[in-house]
């Protein structure tokens, strides 16, 4: 698969689910506790956006910490940015080479797919993550990336139920693969999403 086409693609896709909003479903709570659609879509940007040294800038602000640094400025971007902007942002950065920190552009792609699923699952949106984008992501499941995103996935073994894939061992956790993989990201679902003896650790209260 190439790699960056996926990316664009998805952003573009993005873009258009952001487009078809309503204001109402722009203020609805995401995924990313303490976030809502529109500070969402502002962080998924925000590599577009900002030059290094402004980056630099607010980090120092936040006094080293990333995640003070990326929650300020997407709740300040959220604010001061419509709708519309943050819709053209993706859409018209497809190809912009920005990755995370670590990872390359497969942490890139990981990055729009899993805050795309942050905005569409809690409204209730059948966005539908291409297998081979889906099956890119899920290969790069590893116990330290787990870690670094807050899964506790010790003694849970992830079955997909419309892909042949599995990851780990111990009590089955069923779902659909692209809710494994939030999963797998630290995110928490709506209850009746996932089965098995393990589902309420992984469901939303």
């Amino acid at each position: 698969m190439d790699i960056r086409a996926a990316i664009a693609a998805e952003r573009r896709e993005l873009a258009d689910l952001l487009d078809a909003l309503s204001p109402e479903q722009w203020d609805a709570p995401s995924l990313c506790a303490g976030w809502r659609v529109r500070e969402v879509a502002a962080h998924m940007s925000l590599g577009f956006r900002y030059s290094f040294p402004k980056i630099a800038a607010e980090l120092l602000k936040a006094r080293g910490s990333l995640h003070r640094m990326t929650d300020r400025c997407a709740r300040k971007d959220a604010a001061t940015l419509s709708p519309a902007a943050l819709a053209a942002a993706l859409r018209d950065n497809a190809h912009h080479p920005w990755t995370p920190p670590v990872g390359g552009f497969e942490s890139a792609l990981g990055h729009d797919v899993v805050h795309g699923l942050d905005i569409a699952v809690p409204l209730g949106l059948d966005r539908r993550v291409p297998e081979d984008r889906l099956r890119v992501l899920l290969a790069g499941i590893t116990p330290r990336g787990a870690k670094f995103f807050g899964a506790d996935l010790d003694g849970v073994a992830l079955r997909a139920d419309d892909l042949d894939w599995s990851y780990g061992t111990g009590t089955p956790l069923r779902g659909a693969a692209q809710d494994l993989l939030m999963v797998a990201f630290g995110r928490k679902l709506p209850p009746g999403r996932l089965h098995g003896e393990a589902r309420s650790r992984f469901a939303t209260a």
